[in-house]
């Protein structure tokens, strides 16, 4: 990456912006439960990901944003207490998605602990890796596999699968 002016460095920050924030908010929003918390966790890692830009790696942002997301939700929560389910945004699901009971979701990922819920959610809703995980949370990869399977283990005691039905 060679020096770029300040237009276009600022013109590549807007088009990551775009292309990025559907997939920051679906995150932020599972990690949350709320809209309004949502937009202004994804705002602040914009702001964050911005003052870095320069020494961020294009082909790596989105990676560097959901982690400067993710520690930026941590602190947070490490100031107040538990969360609140509020309401869905619209951009926070996938179009695609065949869950009919999205509110249900909520409820489960509620149940977990700070920590496992932000394993899960990224394990399991934003399909990275083990390694992958680790790295934006800062833990090891042992760390990810026992979170999601305790995780993972509470889920399905509040919500069994049904009679004959695969996992």
């Amino acid at each position: 990456m060679g020096r770029e002016s300040k237009a276009e460095r600022d013109a590549a920050f807007t088009a990551f912006m775009t292309d990025a924030t559907p997939s920051l908010l679906r995150t932020a929003w599972l990690l949350t439960g709320s809209t309004e918390r949502s937009q202004e966790l994804v705002q602040a890692a914009f702001v964050k990901t911005y003052a870095a830009w320069p020494r961020v790696r294009r082909d790596s942002a989105l990676a560097f944003a959901r982690r400067v997301l993710v520690n930026h939700k941590t602190d947070t929560w490490r100031r107040t207490s538990r969360e609140v389910v509020g309401d869905v945004p619209e951009l926070a699901l996938r179009p695609d998605s065949a869950v009919e009971h999205r509110d249900e979701i909520l409820r489960l990922l509620d149940l977990l602990p700070a920590q496992q819920r932000r394993i899960v959610v990224l394990r399991y809703y934003q399909d990275l890796s083990e390694a992958q995980t680790a790295d934006v949370l800062g833990i090891s990869v042992g760390a990810v596999k026992s979170g999601a399977s305790r995780g993972l283990a509470t889920l399905r005691t509040a919500h069994p699968s049904p009679e004959g039905s695969q996992r």
